[in-house]
């Protein structure tokens, strides 16, 4: 579904990814792990054409997304949910679902409002309270809900659960686990390696621009010495 190769981008003269290779399956969910600053959001932005890749290939479902429009992109179904939730503070919990609803794909079953509800009851409850009076919970929760309204093929979290009390992360990663098993694609940045390790069945190591280690779950687990050079733990 997603083949990314030799990936290169640059902020000014700085470069920060130097030939990213990873990829994704229909129906996988891939994590892209790493510590601050290595290129975990530049990857992801540069998949969506947030930022401009400066060299090597992005293709999606055969389409070549390096040069396309971010908008473009997100029309052959891709769904974003970014760091730091970036919902609209000024339009209530409902017009920020009503905001992106689309169905561009035209996909048989698509998200509704009240499917988003279903997934994320918390949100129910406060359809009329504007985006900028939310708890950070119910904003990220908001923020994959507006996502899932794109009705995606691939569904990408940066940063799922960041800042997060334990609770509500335990609530989003259930919801993901449930979404993951109606068959949606995901690719998630998140520091909670165990949640992580429990939704995914492969994983991506990215250290100063570059993929280092690659593998499933199970070689994750084993591999110690990996987690520890690269994760710190």
């Amino acid at each position: 579904m997603l083949e990314i190769r030799g990936l290169t981008t640059h902020y000014g003269s700085s470069q920060a990814l130097f030939g990213v290779d990873m990829d994704l399956d229909a129906g996988q969910v891939v994590t892209l792990l790493g510590r601050n600053g290595m290129g975990k959001t530049t990857t992801i932005n540069s998949i969506m054409g947030i930022v401009k890749a400066s060299g090597g290939s992005i293709r999606f479902m055969g389409e070549e997304l390096v040069g396309r429009a971010s908008f473009r992109t997100a029309n052959l179904g891709i769904g974003l949910v970014p760091e730091g939730r970036q919902i609209f503070p000024n339009l209530s919990l409902r017009e920020n679902l009503v905001a992106t609803a689309s169905n561009h794909l035209g996909q048989a079953d698509p998200w509704t409002i009240d499917k988003v509800f279903d997934f994320f009851p918390e949100l129910a409850t406060r359809t009329n309270s504007m985006g900028n009076l939310l708890s950070g919970g119910e904003q990220q929760m908001l923020a994959i809900g507006r996502a899932l309204m794109t009705n995606p093929r691939l569904l990408i979290l940066d940063e799922a659960t960041e800042g997060l009390a334990p609770l509500v992360r335990a609530k989003i990663w259930d919801a993901l686990e449930r979404i993951a098993g109606e068959g949606m694609s995901i690719l998630v940045v998140d520091k909670n390696l165990a949640d992580l390790m429990r939704i995914a069945s492969r994983h991506f190591i990215i250290q100063r621009g570059q993929v280092v280690w690659s593998g499933s779950t199970a070689d994750l687990q084993a591999d110690e010495t990996a987690r520890q050079t690269y994760l710190g733990f």
